[in-house]
């Protein structure tokens, strides 16, 4: 029996349909750990100038408070899944969330800005190994479909809602002390901790079956993405054409040919690569990149803007993206019914579409923030893109997949977000650091210096929708009785538009077990 089924017995009814206190006490914990990720990243982005003034770092090197988490986050996240699907959810999770409580303490004490961006990096390879764990839990205890689809509309709230209270906690912490924006997340994560030894099951069984852990893969690859991320977001320092990182690059490329080769011959592969066999799932990751790379960049950047350019305080910061945060956390009440209905494919086209007018109206950008005209509608369209975008790109990427390898989609998953973020960040910042925005003292002149760097991220996330759109093409005929015609993606605005979509359209849609893509044969689940 494997450790899901056992999980699902625990908390689920006999007929597969009714929501348990058990089970409602499992999401909002599993949901608790991404309000935390999404805590941390909002209010360090925000609190960036005050540490940049307070250590006395350069832009190239205060990028590494944000580059050092995600180098542990995208580096290790593999091993994360992996070691979640073979060794217990459950174990996994609580161990790696006590430690990032530990860490979180740690960042938040420390004087020096090598100390700093060391916390940052074990605290990333911390949620390396709570994140896959959180979302493979979430998978393997609520059955695809209707469940499913729902619990996941519910864990993007969470998100939200921490994104956005990360934003608002940390304007007014920022004007208290950077320092507390880096301690607040250790309460937070002793509170999921408590939570998640009382209410998950602890009879779970792990899902080895006889496997052995794949520990030439995992130290392979895990290596290999920790020299990308690296190498990425170091480059600008040393120079995209240099030595070093023309050799670092030589050598991330010589190490995925050896994990390509150790995974083909081991019996029990770290990554199955039968997995990449899904057209939907490769997309869903390429999204992933393209989503959280040009969002990371542009809060960067406007964070920038508005603070060093404009001398915007950080609270002003904080609520001047709180539209977007409030605006996913509206729209995520609705994606089950949203996903039920359309499916994963017309909302990450959709997501896209928003997210590509978002870029292209803040170009519109002045010396002078012209928050009604430009800020507010850039804002609220970035949170059209999120909240439509996480969920049908996080259904898209996991439906379909086994039980066993839950874990190791979703490290994907995440891999794709964390590693999109480090390198187009890191690109981005090259871009600005070639532009001279550093040493510039006329605002025009500094702003023409980032104006290339928001070009770029507006192109990033137009290839980002053309991926997705293609989707549409390979998508079969809807299914007798779903609303409307055609590809769907109209009838969607549509709706959207109108308000028509209640929360009651989840259970009984003719559309609801459609919550992936048919690619290479595989049926929607």
């Amino acid at each position: 029996m494997t450790s899901s089924r056992v999980l699902r017995d625990d908390v689920l009814p006999a007929n597969d349909r009714g929501w348990t206190p058990q089970l409602w006490g499992i999401l909002f914990v599993l949901g608790g750990a991404l309000c935390l990720d999404a805590l941390d990243v909002s209010m360090v982005g925000v609190a960036l100038p005050s540490i940049r003034s307070s250590l006395g770092l350069s832009t190239s090197s205060l990028q590494w408070v944000v580059s050092g988490y995600v180098l542990g986050y995208g580096g290790l996240l593999l091993l994360g899944g992996r070691a979640a699907d073979l060794l217990g959810r459950r174990r996994v999770f609580v161990v790696a969330l006590a430690v990032f409580a530990l860490v979180s303490v740690l960042g938040g004490v420390v004087s020096s800005p090598g100390l700093l961006i060391a916390a940052r990096f074990v605290k990333g390879a911390a949620a390396a190994f709570t994140a896959p764990a959180s979302m493979s839990l979430l998978t393997t205890t609520f059955p695809e479909g209707p469940m499913r689809n729902r619990a996941f509309s519910i864990y993007t709230v969470f998100g939200a809602s921490g994104f956005s209270l990360g934003l608002v906690l940390s304007g007014a912490l920022t004007e208290i002390s950077w320092r507390l924006t880096l301690l607040v997340s250790a309460p937070v994560a002793a509170v999921v901790l408590a939570a998640a030894l009382w209410l998950i099951p602890a009879g779970e069984r792990t899902g080895r079956g006889g496997r052995k852990f794949d520990l030439p893969g995992a130290l392979t690859i895990t290596a290999a993405m920790l020299l990308l991320v690296y190498t990425v977001v170091s480059a600008q320092q040393a120079g995209w054409g240099s030595a070093r990182t023309v050799g670092s690059f030589a050598g991330v490329a010589v190490l995925l040919g050896v994990f390509a080769v150790i995974e083909q011959r081991s019996k029990d592969p770290l990554v199955p690569f039968a997995i990449f066999s899904s057209a939907g799932l490769r997309r869903a990751n390429i999204g992933a990149v393209t989503l959280f790379g040009t969002y990371i960049s542009f809060q960067f950047l406007t964070t920038q803007y508005l603070q060093t350019l404009s001398g915007w305080s950080a609270m002003s910061t904080a609520l001047a993206f709180l539209p977007a945060g409030v605006m996913v956390v509206v729209l995520s009440t609705r994606m089950g019914s949203l996903l039920g209905r359309f499916g994963p494919t017309p909302l990450t086209g959709l997501a896209f579409t928003f997210l590509v007018l978002a870029y292209a109206v803040f170009l519109r950008a002045g010396v002078h923030p012209d928050y009604p005209a430009v800020m507010l509608p850039a804002t609220l369209l970035v949170g059209l893109a999120f909240g439509l975008g996480f969920s049908s790109l996080t259904v898209a990427a996991t439906a379909g997949v086994p039980d066993s390898e839950q874990g190791l989609a979703a490290s994907l998953f995440q891999t794709s977000f964390q590693v999109g973020g480090a390198v187009v960040l890191a690109i981005v910042t090259a871009v600005v650091d070639a532009g001279g925005a550093g040493q510039l003292v006329s605002p025009s002149a500094t702003l023409a210096a980032y104006r290339p760097a928001l070009v770029l991220i507006t192109s990033i996330a137009a290839i980002g929708m053309l991926i997705a759109l293609s989707g549409l093409r390979s998508r079969p005929a809807r299914v007798s009785g779903e609303r409307g015609d055609g590809d769907g993606a109209g009838d969607l605005v549509d709706e959207l538009a109108a308000g028509e979509l209640a929360a009651g359209d989840l259970v009984g849609s003719p559309a609801v077990r459609q919550a992936a893509d048919v690619d290479g044969g595989r049926t929607e689940a």
